[in-house]
This record gives structure tokens, C-alpha cells and sequence, in this order.
């Protein structure tokens, strides 16, 4: 039951974020109001990362943008450790 709740958890976490995504850069090409940056790394922390990165591929969105680019690379780099950390920890 938990396993299922997770992984339902972590489709709708990355639907969002893929949406989000692809909204914010509707907005950009129409000249409106931008999703703030910080809501777009909430939903990547949130354990949307993988979709986060196929999204600035496949929309070439936030690409150049450096702080955010490093900030969504230290989020995939705490959840890939603590991936592993629980990993390790049910292993033993």
C-alpha cells in the first residue's frame, strides 16, 4: 500500500511540475505574468526533478538561467542522497 501511494505520489508530483513548466513558458512567449522561480523548484523538491529536467529539455526553458540550473542540480544531488542514505539504511 505505501509503495503504491508513493509511486502515485511521484506521478502526479512530475505531471505538475511538467505542466508548470511548460505554463511558465507559455507565459514567457505571450509577454505575461511568470510562475515564480522558487514555486518551480518546490515542485522539483517535492519529487518532481525528473520531470523538471526533461522539461527545460523538451521546452528549452530555463536553460541558461545559472542559479536555477544550480539550484535544481543540489535538489536532484540531496534526493539522489537520500535515495541511497534509505536504501543503504533498509539494506542493513
Amino acid at each position: 500500500m505505501i509503495a503504491f501511494v508513493a509511486v502515485a505520489w511521484i506521478a502526479f508530483v512530475n505531471i505538475v511540475t511538467l505542466w508548470r513548466f511548460r505554463e511558465d513558458k507559455r507565459r514567457a512567449v505571450d509577454g505575461l505574468r511568470r510562475i515564480p522561480e522558487a514555486d518551480l523548484l518546490r515542485w522539483a523538491l517535492l519529487g518532481g526533478t525528473p520531470a523538471a529536467y526533461a522539461a527545460r529539455r523538451m521546452y528549452r526553458h530555463k536553460t541558461r538561467k545559472q542559479p536555477f540550473g544550480l539550484r535544481l542540480d543540489l535538489i536532484a544531488m540531496m534526493q539522489a542522497g537520500v535515495t541511497l542514505g534509505l536504501g543503504f539504511a533498509f539494506l542493513l
